[in-house]
């Protein structure tokens, strides 16, 4: 439960410093979000979760 509390603080954390340091980036990228289509951005999380998977599966053992 540690790991996963450290894990999301380590997230937040990350996106806190992109939309600190590029804020006007991170609008642009936010309005061309709305482009794709909701497959592809399902396709893009799965693909996302499966790695994030494998990354924890390799350094946890």
């Amino acid at each position: 439960m540690r790991e996963l509390i450290i894990a999301f603080g380590l997230f937040l954390f990350i996106e806190g410093i992109l939309y600190a340091l590029f804020p006007s980036k991170m609008k642009n990228m936010l309005k061309k979000l709305e482009l794709i289509k909701d497959n592809q951005l399902r396709i893009g999380g799965l693909i996302f979760v499966l790695i994030g998977f494998i990354i924890i599966y390799i350094v946890k053992n």
